[in-house]
């Protein structure tokens, strides 16, 4: 992906820190980590090009390791989007405010299970890799704000998520095809409501 030195500086330390750490606590697998870059980095800059014109507030839910999130904020930083992180491991914790810290990049993190946070009341709702899709819209519903949207990175089974999510929500659904995995879509929903 294209991005201005100053975020590819960033991103760099980042990933320093994502190799010094991951061994330890397990923020990534190990064959992902050698190609970090584009399994990670490039997947989650993926969702800043989609991120509503002026959009104030993200939340990304089950963090992990900082994706789709932290880079997010990486890749926003100096803009007027307020990032939030919600990861409920204390570890996984400790090393986003550390990448907030070491790239200085402000972000919020919190530590917290995601149904234990009072709502975010967000523009933009982002997962990855955290839970079926049904699952995921029930999240969004308690910290997405009415007319927000939610971005979603999922696999190749996506179109089956939507038709299980269906059954219990109403939403519109864009798929964007994926630019780093052939299977893979982002999943931008919007006007979510219970069936």
């Amino acid at each position: 992906m294209n991005v201005s030195r100053e975020t590819q500086d960033r991103l760099n330390i980042y990933l320093d820190l994502l190799r010094k750490w991951s061994p330890k606590i397990n923020l990534v697998s190990p064959a992902s980590l050698e190609d970090a870059g584009k399994r990670h980095f490039d997947d989650s800059l993926q969702l800043a090009e989609l991120c509503p014109e002026g959009a104030k507030d993200w939340v990304d839910l089950g963090s992990g390791g900082g994706f789709p999130g932290a880079v997010i904020a990486i890749a926003k930083v100096g803009g007027e989007l307020n990032v939030t992180l919600v990861e409920s491991d204390q570890r996984k914790s400790a090393f986003l405010r550390t990448v907030s810290r070491e790239t200085k990049t402000p972000f919020n993190v919190i530590s917290k299970r995601i149904e234990d946070v009072e709502p975010l009341n967000a523009d933009v709702v982002s997962a990855r890799a955290l839970a079926p899709l049904t699952d995921l819209l029930e999240f969004a519903d308690l910290h997405m704000k009415p007319g927000g949207v939610c971005l979603f990175l999922k696999g190749a089974n996506w179109q089956n998520e939507v038709n299980d999510a269906q059954k219990k929500w109403r939403f519109t659904c864009e798929a964007h095809k994926s630019k780093t995995s052939p299977d893979a879509s982002i999943l931008k929903i919007g006007d979510l409501a219970r069936v």
